[in-house]
């Protein structure tokens, strides 16, 4: 059984420092009444935080990694708009926030602190704010077998579904392909997932 530490993400970065934006934030972003604040919990390559900032929205990049930080920041350049900070996300409090991104970084929270994160993040949602996330299903190739990798938290669909309860639901799309990953090639079960808060609505 791997672990979550033997991925090389500096290097992982710099191979897919070209790729577009995730559909995930893209399609957010469409649907969001207008732009706000924002946070993306694992910002990586900085990619996704750098749409959001184009696009109007004040960014707060978090993720554990400095290389993700650093890359971050020098792709944005001098925006006043970008904040940023290390931490891990298993006991990150964000503050409110009109769109909260996790592209593939929940997952990596171990399962005994998953439930508390979630919780935070529905608490720090603004009134009709979007929470835009991915999670991994339980038939990815890092849950089971061989190359299981310990700390990282899977779901089922019913489980995914639970979790969205009390959110409008605006995508949840189930996919399972094979592609590149930070430990190199792997299968993916991987739910996108676009929730609305109806907080404070009638």
């Amino acid at each position: 059984m791997g672990s979550t530490a033997d991925a090389d993400w500096a290097e992982y970065y710099r191979r897919v420092k070209d790729r577009p934006p995730r559909p995930l934030v893209v399609r957010a972003a469409e649907i969001s009444d207008q732009p706000g604040t924002a946070v993306d919990l694992g910002c990586g390559d900085g990619t996704e935080t750098v749409f959001l900032l184009e696009r109007g929205w004040a960014v707060t990049a978090v993720d554990l990694e400095p290389a993700a930080l650093e890359l971050t920041s020098q792709r944005a350049g001098e925006s006043a708009a970008l904040s940023t900070e290390a931490a891990d996300l298993a006991a990150y409090q964000p503050a409110q926030a009109d769109l909260i991104l996790a592209s593939a970084s929940l997952p990596f929270v171990a399962p005994e602190f998953f439930t508390g994160l979630w919780e935070r993040l529905r608490g720090a949602l603004s009134a009709r704010g979007l929470l835009a996330v991915h999670l991994f299903g339980d038939q990815d190739s890092w849950a089971q077998g061989e190359s299981a990798v310990a700390g990282m938290t899977f779901h089922t669909r019913s489980e995914v579904e639970a979790l969205l309860t009390g959110f409008e639901v605006l995508q949840l799309q189930e996919q399972e392909f094979d592609g590149p990953s930070g430990r190199g090639p792997k299968h993916w079960h991987r739910f996108d997932i676009i929730a609305r808060n109806n907080r404070g609505q009638n």
